[in-house]
């Protein structure tokens, strides 16, 4: 139970740790398409980038996977821009199309944030020979953590367009807008050619 504590915590404070924000900003632009009547589209968001996440974790625990982790470093930033920038794009489209993207950037964008961490995960799991349990109980603590993000984004989501009558084509770009500022700078912090 210990160890199962000791991974879980591993994996919430992966996510919820405001220096390592990058991981909070992309939940944010995947999350700011949707409102809490669509609170099943909002879980197979989080768990779609958690099974992606999970999944290089996984190889890279194995062995199976190494990445150049320059080039995973200036990509993460970039996923959240892309995403950012989707969700302008795509501000004045019906809800559906946007989620839609966004679920798919969920799932694709995961393996690269998933690689992110990957060397340290390999490290932390050094030469033990069960893998799987510390890789699943850190995956949980990854989706927990997912789950409060997004709840608070929803939840703001409400307030403002519900009592400050924000327009919710207005909260997305406004919120898009500020994350791909953060993701400019983070990329060009990263540039490693």
């Amino acid at each position: 139970m210990d160890e199962f504590i000791l991974y879980f915590k591993i994996g919430l404070n992966h996510v919820l740790d405001f220096t390592a924000y990058d991981h909070i900003l992309f939940l944010i632009v995947l999350a700011v398409v949707f409102n809490f009547n669509q609170w099943k589209k909002v879980f197979w968001l989080v768990t779609l980038f958690t099974i992606g996440h999970s999944l290089t974790l996984a190889l890279s625990a194995y062995g199976i996977l190494k990445a150049n982790m320059n080039l995973v470093e200036f990509s993460i930033p970039a996923t959240i821009f892309i995403t950012g920038v989707a969700n302008v794009f795509t501000a004045k489209k019906s809800s559906t199309d946007k989620q839609s993207l966004n679920l798919v950037f969920a799932v694709i964008f995961g393996l690269i944030h998933g690689l992110g961490f990957s060397n340290y995960f390999r490290i932390m799991v050094g030469k033990e020979e069960d893998k799987l349990f510390p890789l699943l109980e850190f995956a949980l603590g990854i989706e927990a953590a997912q789950i409060i993000i997004v709840l608070g984004i929803l939840i703001l989501g409400t307030i403002l367009q519900n009592f400050f009558r924000v327009t919710r084509r207005d909260w997305i770009l406004v919120t898009s807008a500020i994350v791909i500022g953060f993701a400019i700078q983070m990329m060009i912090d990263r540039v490693f050619w």
